[in-house]
């Protein structure tokens, strides 16, 4: 065994095919891409800050709760609901 092996020719593994099919069925996400407007992803990467998050888990979060039917009404209830009383 070497003690060091170059890789700067080497593939990644979502660059081959038989490899990126196999971590695609060992994953429960997708990796996509999308265009979004730079207004749109600044508000996103902004609130995902101040939640501590990143932008894309919240984007999952949005795009999963509209795919559910919610509404931003419901949204709101459901935080409002989960959020700590102060007295």
């Amino acid at each position: 065994m070497r003690k060091e092996y170059d890789f700067t020719g080497a593939k990644r593994a979502h660059e081959v095919l038989h490899l990126a099919k196999l971590q695609s069925e060992c994953s429960d996400k997708s990796l996509i891409t999308i265009r979004v407007n730079n207004d749109t992803l600044a508000i996103f990467k902004a609130r995902a800050e101040i939640n501590g998050s990143s932008y894309q888990t919240l984007m999952n979060e949005v795009l999963r709760q509209f795919a559910q039917g919610l509404t931003l009404a419901d949204v709101a209830k459901e935080t409002i609901r989960h959020e700590p009383h102060h007295a």
